[in-house]
């Protein structure tokens, strides 16, 4: 399938509006929801949701205040993006879900895994931000310029309106927030199946040395890809080989008993 699946629609969350792009049923699997990064909206994950929206009835939302979704009047923090996004799988009726989270988005989606672990099936982090390898302010500036130059010119047509519509005062913000994040420590104390692809190129990611470390402090149920020639925003840069990795590790979930999570085939090692 493609992106030109995902059909536009809104629903009510708690009596105000999200926008969200949704795919055909698929019954019998685990609903996939993709959740974007920092001040942009759900445009660029289209072309891994759409590649992935055979796999799972798929859901591509603008949380509040981003792309087409009202604000609610503030800058939402990530603990409150996390319950909006529970808000709204209440909303569309979804129990459980697989969660697929860019840059900001999987904290996001670690907040609702750690705070309601019984609505995730499973979480995917492509390129998590957050934590100490973004600090202080100025050196993940500094990062996000580097990433800037290594990601596909077709990137900035899509992103480029969602920023300035967010606003440099909202941006500055919640990017401290963000690197705030103590993504690290959320990721090795998951308590749900959970996926990180890191990009090769990524300079908001640590070190290749520091992510092989990661894994020997990570617990069975965490497995760590990194995925050649991706910067940070590999679901829009990749999505074929994204989509690729994700449906192997969906695979390796579907073949092991979802009773015992600390399977070892459960884990592949960077």
């Amino acid at each position: 399938m493609t992106d030109r699946c995902l059909q536009d629609a809104w629903v009510e969350v708690r009596g105000r509006p999200v926008f969200l792009r949704r795919g055909p049923e698929v019954p019998g699997a685990d609903p996939i929801v993709h959740v974007h990064g920092f001040a942009v909206s759900g445009s660029y994950l289209l072309p891994t949701a759409g590649a992935l929206a055979h796999r799972g009835t798929t859901v591509v939302p603008d949380l509040p205040g981003y792309g087409r979704s009202p604000s609610r009047g503030r800058v939402l923090g990530i603990p409150s993006l996390a319950r909006v996004l529970v808000e709204l799988l209440d909303a569309l009726g979804i129990g459980r879900v697989v969660l697929v989270g860019n840059s900001m988005g999987g904290p996001v989606c670690l907040e609702v895994a750690h705070s309601a672990p019984d609505r995730v099936a499973g979480v995917v982090l492509t390129s998590p931000a957050g934590g100490l390898h973004n600090q202080p302010l100025g050196r993940a500036l500094v990062q996000l310029a580097r990433d800037a130059g290594r990601e596909r010119l077709g990137m900035l047509r899509v992103v480029l309106p969602d920023y300035l519509r967010f606003g440099p005062v909202n941006a500055l913000r919640l990017f401290g927030e963000l690197i705030r994040f103590p993504s690290l420590e959320r990721l090795v104390r998951t308590p749900v199946p959970t996926l990180a692809v890191i990009g090769s190129r990524d300079p908001l990611m640590p070190p290749p040395w520091r992510v092989r470390e990661v894994g020997r402090l990570a617990p069975p149920h965490l497995t760590i890809v990194h995925l050649e020639g991706a910067a940070h925003a590999m679901n829009f840069s990749h999505p074929g080989e994204l989509a690729r990795v994700i449906g192997v590790w969906l695979d390796r979930r579907a073949t092991t008993d979802p009773s015992t999570p600390n399977d070892p085939a459960r884990r592949r090692r960077p």
